[in-house]
């Protein structure tokens, strides 16, 4: 009888240990099992993160392409077909499929982010283009420097205190003395002089496009040489200095050292 007990007792022993023992497992598979699916909808939730990271990035992308064709940097023909890949193939070399990789997410990322540097840089040279455009639109002139009205073109006409033909390389904008002059685009002020012709006069430099600006007549100067300007500021005051029969302003235009018609240069008249 002492013998069977201990026996039963040993078995009971046994079996107790077995039953917290996969008790333990089984609490530790349920952990791994909750686990495994939080990881489960985290992987699901990247990979849905990573289409639409890509779809924005190709958006980008696309969005650049057109920009480059607006620039001039590209022809809107390199946008046409699919993008060629590939390269020489050896044959003694055999081709091997490639199979997926759970590295695959990781890999798509590294994708996107190289993309996504490309597009940056493509975008830099874009602004820094577009920036240059916009410092050379604002550096040509295109504005009337007063208000007031023509009283004389450019061009040959008969000079109006000899009668002889001659050539004006200017045109005339009459209007009351005391006016403002404004500059007529950014630049760079250069010379601030009195001539017996001229008469009180400034002449301006729009170095990025080429152009120089002269005006003349002034009765007050308002910048000095070396100052930098705006379109707009203004720069003087109309008056009847120099050699003129009434208040005015002279007005000249130079592109490349040649004197050209203001009147092309002058889209708000």
């Amino acid at each position: 009888m002492k013998t069977g007990a201990v026996l039963l007792m040993v078995v009971l022993i046994g079996l107790l240990v077995d039953y917290f023992s996969m008790s333990g497992v089984r609490r530790k598979f349920k952990e791994i099992t909750h686990v495994s699916r939080e990881q489960g909808e985290t992987i699901s939730q990247y990979e849905a993160s990573i289409s639409k990271l890509n779809e924005t990035i190709q958006n980008f992308e696309n969005y650049a392409e057109k920009l480059n064709v607006m620039a001039g940097l590209k022809s809107e023909n390199v946008l046409e077909g699919e993008r060629g890949i590939g390269g020489p193939v050896n044959d003694d070399q055999q081709v091997v499929p490639v199979t997926p990789v759970p590295s695959a997410n990781l890999e798509r990322l590294q994708g996107i982010s190289q993309k996504a540097d490309s597009i940056e840089d493509n975008l830099n040279t874009l602004a820094h283009f577009f920036e240059d455009q916009t410092m050379e639109l604002a550096a040509t002139p295109s504005i009337m420097p007063t208000r007031g009205y023509w009283v004389s073109h450019f061009g040959w006409r008969d000079d109006p205190f000899t009668g002889k033909r001659a050539f004006h390389d200017g045109v005339d904008i009459a209007t009351q003395n005391g006016n403002p002059v404004v500059a007529t685009a950014d630049g760079l002020v250069i010379q601030t002089k009195f001539d017996r012709t001229g008469g009180k006069t400034v002449k301006i430099s729009h170095k990025r496009s080429g152009f120089t600006t002269v005006y003349c007549h002034l009765s007050e100067y308002k910048v000095k040489p070396g100052q930098r300007v705006k379109r707009g500021d203004v720069i003087g005051l109309i008056g009847r200095t120099g050699r003129t029969q009434g208040p005015h302003v002279h007005y000249e235009v130079h592109l490349n050292g040649k004197a050209v018609n203001p009147y092309y240069y002058i889209l708000d008249r």
